[in-house]
């Protein structure tokens, strides 16, 4: 049985969550107690010490993340509850977070039940939320950055630096403008995720550009691209149109 908190500023999105959990997924989670405000999840993840918080990411003036950083390891899992715009949902994907959008859906949640019991019942630990909390601090920055994992740590690029990604099956290649590159273990999808609202399009299925750096484009049945970098990378006929489409909106 896992137990978990339920931390809302709104009484009605409380009362929903544990409607959804009452009618499925009573034999799985045990709901000790419910919090309108961060203090009071505070003190209830402290003397309670549940397995699981279902966390809203704005309440009232503040934030679940500034509630998750008050703790200096976090021993418990944590779902997010949120209605966020899309390009921080996007950052919750990239690090591989648990979350709800609202209004939450029974089948969304019985999955994400079903999925944290593994990883409770295993005691895997989670070191995702670093990184999530450094997505959406760097997307909220006038000057965009993402943060990607590497084998020595964290890396912080400065989206405008990037001129193009590269895929390699679950890799991917990041190209930036000072001629070095970056190998990450996520695909380009991931990164197409992340960068699509910067001015990035998929020309490819392995290849995402930076559209800042296109230097020309050649017609032909898909055509080709040359970038500031002297790159030519083809794009892809049946992604021609949208392509097209996205340069004259522009």
């Amino acid at each position: 049985m896992i137990n978990a908190i339920l931390i809302d500023d709104e009484d009605h999105c409380i009362s929903r969550l544990q409607t959804i959990l009452k009618d499925y997924c009573q034999n799985e989670v045990r709901i000790l107690t419910t919090c309108t405000d961060i203090e009071s999840g505070y003190e209830a993840i402290i003397n309670l010490k549940p397995d699981l918080v279902f966390l809203d990411i704005q309440i009232n003036a503040v934030t679940g993340f500034d509630l998750l950083q008050r703790f200096v390891k976090l021993d418990f899992e944590v779902v997010f509850t949120t209605a966020f715009e899309q390009y921080a949902i996007q950052a919750f994907k990239f690090s591989a977070s648990d979350y709800l959008l609202k209004p939450i859906d029974p089948d969304d949640l019985v999955a994400t039940v079903q999925r944290l019991k593994l990883k409770i019942s295993s005691k895997e630990s989670t070191n995702s939320y670093e990184l999530l909390f450094e997505n959406i601090k760097n997307m909220q920055q006038q000057n965009k950055k993402i943060t990607v994992p590497t084998m020595q740590g964290l890396l912080f690029l400065s989206v405008q630096d990037i001129i193009r990604c590269k895929s390699d099956v679950n890799y991917t290649t990041i190209y930036l403008k000072d001629k070095s590159t970056v190998f990450v273990a996520k695909t380009l999808k991931e990164f197409e995720a992340m960068l699509i609202p910067h001015d990035f399009f998929r020309v490819h299925n392995s290849h995402l550009i930076n559209l800042a750096y296109i230097k020309s484009y050649n017609k032909g049945k898909g055509g080709y691209l040359q970038l500031e970098d002297h790159t030519e990378i083809e794009v892809s006929s049946r992604r021609k149109e949208d392509f097209l489409k996205k340069l004259e909106s522009r």
